[in-house]
């Protein structure tokens, strides 16, 4: 426990592992199919039972049944102020337990962490969250404008069900937000004792998942056979697999580059900046996946017997493209998938890019150097994708700042959808110490 209880976001600190512990718990698995995804509705309502012990009204809406997502508002001092949007997805990648240290929706806590599915992707922010706002509304604090707060369904397939749904069918519960912070941004990469860069997410790659289907004449397994579904998808999917796009430098990603330029003190070669990226540890991953446009296959499908030829064979390939790509990557991957090959849409959303500037950025900076004198806010580009894609469709300037100061040991990025996720506790309390200093003013 904190030694003074006076202290801002004292008890928001002292309660948010346990809120993170029991939310892991609650199994929110989404598969992509609502038939076999559990919990969303479950979570959604103990949300709204945490925010209703202290007075603060929610609505739930469900998109399909069992797919439920919740939005709040907290009142700020000046109404005429536009509002800020937090939010935060519910559901969780599957997990198999057997691939684990701790049962991944047991919440444990061990050796200064908390273990389970969604610790990081993304509880951690809804615990954060849920314990800063709590902490407000039994001590009277309010922020300078609105929050909204929402608590979503469905990120992990693409947030058809979850986030676009909310801007689609209830844009009235977000109405007046001009702002947003969510996932993926905030958290430190240790250079020395005295210097640590935090990465904020102003941008995010588009989303291309597809299907390719591959068609072919079927016949016995034991005869020459020259119209082959499986080999024609089998060749598509190695080139795009073997392929590597080209270069292309992001405004965001020029600035992270001069960022870590200056950190360590290098010189960057702009043609292979991957090279000097592997300084940055196992984040080099994913930092390195937004220097360039990228396709890889994930799943393949095709016959029933050993010795029958199929007529139609398919492969899922996850595509992501960058800010202002979207042309050109669909270009390149035509001509990668060729001929006898049908290409289908499974998840299709835009990339999303911001400027790392203004109030908003400003009190980001401010607020992570209150709390680690040695922090060095810089924008990135993220690999992957959030709901930011929804909530920018309705003009909103998107942010990545789930702040998190970590251990320089710890391997954060292979904690994202990975075996035996877990996020430091220490980690926790700064981030609801930034966040109450942020969302305070911001």
């Amino acid at each position: 426990m904190t030694d003074d209880a006076t202290v801002p976001g004292a008890r928001a600190q002292d309660e948010v592992a346990e809120l993170l512990s029991d939310l892991i718990r609650i199994d929110t698995t989404n598969t992509g199919s609502t038939a076999t995804s559990a919990g969303e509705r479950v979570a959604a309502e103990w949300v709204a039972g945490k925010l209703d012990e202290v007075g603060i009204p929610s609505v739930i809406h469900e998109s399909e049944r069992g797919r439920a997502s919740l939005v709040a508002r907290i009142p700020g001092a000046d109404r005429s102020r536009p509002a800020l949007l937090v939010h935060g997805h519910l559901d969780v990648v599957p997990a198999d337990p057997a691939e684990w240290s701790v049962h991944p929706f047991s919440g444990e806590e061990r050796d200064g962490y908390i273990w389970g599915r969604g610790a990081v992707d993304m509880k951690d922010m809804d615990a954060m969250v849920l314990a800063l706002v709590r902490d407000w509304a039994r001590t009277g604090v309010r922020p300078d404008r609105d929050i909204v707060l929402a608590f979503v369904a469905d990120e992990e397939a693409g947030g058809k069900l979850g986030a676009h749904y909310l801007v689609d069918e209830h844009p009235d519960l977000l109405e007046g937000c001009t702002e947003a912070i969510s996932e993926v941004g905030g958290f430190s990469i240790t250079v020395r004792d005295d210097l640590r860069l935090y990465l904020v997410q102003t941008a995010e790659k588009g989303l291309a998942w597809m299907r390719l289907t591959a068609g072919g004449r079927p016949g016995h397994g034991s005869f020459v056979h020259d119209d082959n579904a499986v080999t024609r998808l089998c060749e598509a999917v190695a080139r795009i697999g073997a392929h590597r796009f080209p270069l292309t430098l992001t405004p965001p990603m020029r600035q992270f580059l001069a960022a870590v330029e200056d950190a360590y003190g290098i010189e960057i070669d702009p043609a292979e900046p991957e090279l000097a990226l592997a300084r940055l540890g196992s984040i080099s991953r994913m930092i390195g996946a937004a220097l360039r446009n990228t396709a890889n296959p994930t799943m393949l499908d095709a016959g029933y017997k050993a010795n029958v030829i199929p007529g139609t064979a398919s492969a899922t390939v996850d595509g992501r493209f960058l800010y202002g790509e979207e042309e050109e990557f669909e270009r390149q991957l035509a001509a990668l998938i060729g001929e006898g090959v049908q290409r289908e849409w499974l998840v299709h959303d835009q990339a999303v890019e911001t400027t790392f500037d203004g109030p908003l950025v400003d009190q980001m900076v401010t607020a992570l150097k209150a709390e680690d004198d040695g922090a060095r806010p810089v924008p990135f580009t993220m690999s992957g994708g959030t709901d930011a894609k929804s909530f920018q469709r309705l003009g909103m300037r998107c942010f990545g700042f789930s702040p998190l100061r970590l251990p320089a040991d710890l391997d954060f990025a292979s904690l994202f959808h990975g075996i035996d996720e877990r996020v430091p506790v220490e980690s926790l309390q700064f981030g609801v110490r930034v966040l109450d200093r942020f969302l305070r003013s911001a």
